[in-house]
């Protein structure tokens, strides 16, 4: 196994077998649009659009999916870490075509106006410092952009689609917080309804106060927002992922469609494995299968983790040699310390 070793811990001198690392798994390759090298396909494929296209779903999973795409309600997943609850929401935006994936992860200290909007009031202040004496106000537009949550929110006429990672993470009121944006599909920007001029019995008419044009999450180029207002056209699909470490309150439960993802048995785990490896050894994937199954009985491990060490064996390295290191700390157990 040794001749694998880029790094070899040996006091060698300074070298370049670095050159010689393959490339890296597909669920860890990054901004492959600006990578040189690849073909034009690769090029217009995003790490999202990968990441989706090989999720396996079973029946049951898929009814609930459609379930909530019918219903325009939020879709909340439990299941262990690493079991492949995010994956939903990559799946769908990837098979219906709806765009690069919006995530909003939680924890403790986020808020609901974090996924709303944010502000930069000191920014703006700080310009119209610099801009005297001439005193001009600065636009306000360009110093609010709004969260992932605000985001999915723009009128559009497809849905976009919101993954809320570890929900449970979240401080106590924020499920409650996000109770009337669910219902409502909207709201508002009190910075800006406030600039908004409105219709009064003098009839006076509408200016440009009326709308600016602030940043979404994911681009540098501007979109109106009238009045302070944000309404949906389309309600995103809103995915949320739980492991289940706090019970979330009943009103926040109701408003969303409940999927709880099992451990999948060794036939789904030989469907994801070959949705990955086009040429894995047959041989090779059912031994590891058979030892990640074995292993999963003492404790949670996840898809991914039988993954990491399908890769390894497709490079060429053994983790049957008889050392036990390498394949327990590739397939080690998540609860253990």
């Amino acid at each position: 196994m040794a001749n694998w070793h880029i790094y070899k811990g040996d006091n060698t001198p300074p070298h370049d077998e670095l050159d010689k690392l393959p490339s890296a798994p597909k669920w860890r390759q990054f901004n492959k649009g600006n990578q040189s090298g690849h073909d034009s396909e690769t090029k217009k494929r995003s790490n999202e659009y990968t990441r989706g296209e090989n999720f396996v779903s079973e029946e049951n999973e898929i009814e609930i999916i459609n379930a909530a795409l019918y219903l325009r309600r939020p879709l909340l997943v439990k299941g262990t870490p690493g079991i492949g609850k995010s994956t939903i929401a990559f799946s769908v935006a990837h098979e219906l075509k709806l765009g690069k994936v919006l995530y909003w992860p939680i924890t403790t200290r986020t808020t609901l106006k974090d996924g709303l909007y944010n502000y930069d009031a000191i920014g703006r202040l700080q310009e119209f410092q610099m801009a005297k004496p001439e005193g001009k106000i600065p636009d306000i537009g360009k110093y609010i952009r709004l969260g992932p949550l605000g985001t999915a929110l723009l009128p559009s006429e497809r849905p976009r689609v919101l993954l809320i990672d570890e929900i449970d993470k979240c401080d106590i009121d924020l499920p409650n917080d996000l109770l009337c944006v669910f219902e409502e599909g909207r709201f508002e920007i009190p910075e800006l309804s406030r600039l908004a001029v409105k219709d009064s019995d003098d009839n006076t008419e509408d200016t440009d106060d009326n709308i600016k044009y602030v940043f979404p999450h994911d681009s540098k180029k501007r979109v109106p927002i009238e009045g302070g207002h944000v309404i949906c056209n389309a309600f995103p699909f809103v995915v949320l992922t739980s492991n289940a470490e706090r019970e979330l309150p009943a009103p926040f439960l109701r408003r969303c469609l409940r999927l709880d993802i099992k451990e999948p048995e060794s036939d789904k785990l030989s469907k994801i494995v070959s949705s990955h490896f086009s040429d894995i050894d047959i041989e090779a994937k059912n031994k590891l299968i058979e030892t990640f199954v074995t292993k999963r009985k003492d404790g949670d491990l996840a898809t991914d983790q039988l993954l990491n060490a399908l890769y390894l064996t497709t490079k060429g390295i053994d983790l049957f040699d008889g050392k036990d290191d390498l394949i327990n700390a590739v397939l080690r157990n998540l609860n253990t310390t």
